[in-house]
């Protein structure tokens, strides 16, 4: 039978689990006995005592001991009869309790009734017919043929028709007439050979089905069309018990559910029953040879015992085979399941797959750019192990949407104001009736990207003017130029390159040094416009800024001065393009009054370079070694990390 659970969505889904229904015996059934099942018996006048002389039966349908019947006489039967006549109240077998020495016919009534628990008694009627002794009337003789015992026959259940006895009239007189038979409807035949009759079953017995056997021989003589009965005598046989019956389990597969974290205990409890009787029936319980010892069982009753508290997660369902074996010879045995799922309970936190997650995303990305997966996993199942995370105190640019696993960048990022980020994310299950939570740090690098030009610190403007000395040596550095870029890595590596001719000078492309590369001649004596292009090495493309660098060659110490910018060439260019000059003013050349003056405003301009040089360098220094303290008290990240982003080049 199966249960179906069916929702009204559409399209509608369904489940299934299937029921099994194990109908319990309640006492719902009395004795009774069959319509035909009174008796009319014979016996002769002079029968020994304990001869059986019939045997009722009342059937109960119900199991165990529901269907127990217990045989009384009603109080109705007369004193005489009670004096005569005893009943097994187990068997219901009617048999004598003394001797009979009767010269008389007389005939007594005995009304059986049969009792079941809670249940008003059936009744059945036996009627005896004792007939007056018979003076020296032939007896019935037995010779044991199959295995017996003490006058009673021992037959194994599931024998073939086998010869029991050999039965002979003894004292006959030589009246012809005179027969053996069998009264009533029992599964044994006499058959007539000379003057001997052989005793038989008819069928295999089952001792299951009944356990003993009363064979009534009697002794007839037809008299004028009438037959008499004169003698008679009993035959007990018993059914012997073999072992054909293996163990019965009403169900063959229980299935039942535990709480994990349980207290080691009681489980369930199975039971077998065996057809057979005595040692055939006697049961032992035992668990299968692969079951761990989590489980154990009492090998008397078939209680099954947890041994140890359960725990889902490392085994969620444990499947049991019980063994019921009998103590017969051959052993028989039956084999049933028992299923037992773990019922999960809230008993493991969020776990992440690492103890400190580190990503890297681009300065300005998009908002909600995914920024990387943070893996967590929760061993139970169910709501139970349902995960929701977020970033604690947020107030950055990082979140986790919907509570999944993947962060995400909320605002755009410049990696100048800052470089890294720091912080938590909590892991939350929806357990009941706690939630548990974990937690986990993670760092965020923000990667560089070029979006800062160089900046040139010096020279101050393209206005700045330097004169050179006439006797200036080679290979003597005269100035340089010096630029800075935010950015990072190759992003702020700076490369200097002169687009303009540039002789008798020089720009080193790494340091941004100018030097007189040869010996000034007479040529040189003039001004000099040297248009430089500072880029870094970014990617896809880089960036530039451009100054000019105006170098006056003169043999006097008068200050430079340029009234107008020179002319910006078209860059890049080839480096034999000419720059146009913007003339110095005229004032400030050859003129030997203002020779002191000149040189005090030229040393003045030296000196403020210098200070805004070195005043530059202090500060970025000091920004440096700031980021560096603020991130005293994070974990290390690998050497490589370190180089690349608190590197001072």
């Amino acid at each position: 039978m199966s249960l179906v659970a069916k929702d009204n969505g559409s399209p509608s889904f369904t489940a299934a689990v299937a029921l099994r229904i194990t109908v319990t015996d309640i006492n719902d059934n009395c004795p009774t006995f069959s319509p035909d099942s009174h008796l009319n018996v014979t016996i002769s006048g002079d029968s020994p005592k304990n001869t059986v002389v019939a045997q009722v039966k009342a059937i109960d349908p119900d199991l165990g001991t529901n269907s127990a019947i217990t045989y009384k006489f009603s109080s109705k039967v007369s004193e005489r009869a009670r004096m005569l006549f005893s009943l097994d109240s187990l068997t219901g077998s009617v048999f004598l309790t003394q001797d009979l020495q009767s010269d008389r016919f007389e005939e007594l009534v005995l009304k059986v009734l049969a009792s079941g628990p809670y249940c008003s008694p059936a009744d059945t009627q036996v009627t005896v017919s004792v007939f007056p002794r018979a003076k020296e009337e032939p007896t019935i003789k037995i010779g044991f043929i199959a295995r017996h015992e003490n006058q009673t026959l021992l037959l194994a259940e599931n024998e073939p028709p086998t010869l029991l006895a050999v039965l002979e009239l003894e004292g006959n007189t030589g009246l012809e007439y005179l027969s053996l038979n069998i009264e009533g409807e029992v599964p044994f035949t006499l058959s007539h050979q000379k003057d001997k009759y052989l005793l038989s079953n008819s069928r295999s017995l089952d001792h299951e089905e009944r356990s003993e056997y009363h064979i009534f021989v009697t002794v007839q003589r037809s008299d004028q069309g009438s037959v008499i009965t004169i003698s008679s005598r009993v035959i007990r046989v018993v059914v012997v018990d073999v072992n054909d019956n293996p163990p019965f389990f009403p169900v063959s597969l229980y299935e039942l559910e535990v709480e994990e974290n349980n207290q080691p205990g009681e489980l369930l409890q199975v039971t077998a029953s065996d057809a057979d009787s005595e040692d055939n029936s006697r049961l032992t319980y035992t668990l299968g040879q692969h079951t761990d010892r989590i489980f154990n069982i009492d090998q008397i009753t078939g209680q099954l015992y947890v041994a140890v508290s359960l725990d889902r997660e490392k085994q969620s369902t444990h499947t049991i085979r019980v063994t019921a074996q009998d103590s017969g010879a051959p052993a028989l045995e039956t084999t049933i399941t028992v299923y037992i799922r773990v019922v999960d309970r809230n008993d493991n936190a969020p776990l992440f797959v690492m103890p400190h997650f580190i990503f890297f995303v681009p300065e300005n990305a998009p908002v909600l750019s995914p920024v990387g997966h943070i893996g967590v996993t929760d061993a139970d199942e169910g709501e139970n192990g349902n995960i929701v995370m977020y970033v604690a105190n947020s107030s950055g640019p990082f979140a986790i949407p919907n509570s999944k696993k993947t962060l995400h960048t909320i605002s755009s990022i410049d990696r100048e104001m800052q470089d890294r980020f720091e912080f938590w994310v909590i892991a939350s299950d929806n357990g009941t009736p706690i939630r548990l939570t974990s937690s986990v740090r993670v760092t965020v690098y923000i990667e560089d990207i070029n979006d800062n030009q160089p900046k040139i610190i010096l020279p101050v403007s393209n206005l700045t003017c330097l004169t050179v000395s006439p006797d200036t040596t080679a290979g003597t550095t005269v100035t340089r130029v010096y630029a800075v870029d935010q950015d990072t890595g190759l992003n702020s590596e700076l490369t200097y390159t002169v687009i303009n001719q540039s002789k008798p000078f020089t720009v080193d492309s790494k340091t941004g040094n100018i030097t007189l590369a040869q010996r000034l001649q007479e040529p040189d004596m003039r001004m000099h416009n040297l248009f430089i292009v500072v880029s870094d090495r970014g990617k896809p493309s880089p960036l530039h800024t451009a100054v000019w660098v105006n170098l006056y060659v003169n043999d006097s110490l008068d200050a430079c001065h340029l009234d107008c910018e020179p002319v910006e060439p078209p860059w890049p260019s080839p480096t034999t393009a000419e720059s146009i000059g913007c003339p110095a003013n005229p004032e400030s050349i050859n003129t030997p009054n203002q020779i002191h003056v000149i040189l005090f405003v030229g040393l003045g301009m030296m000196v403020v370079s210098i200070s805004l040089f070195v005043g530059t360098i202090i500060l970025h220094r000091r920004k440096k070694r700031s980021q560096r303290e603020k991130n005293k008290n994070e974990n290390e990240v690998p050497l490589k990390l370190l180089d690349k982003y608190y590197s001072d080049e």
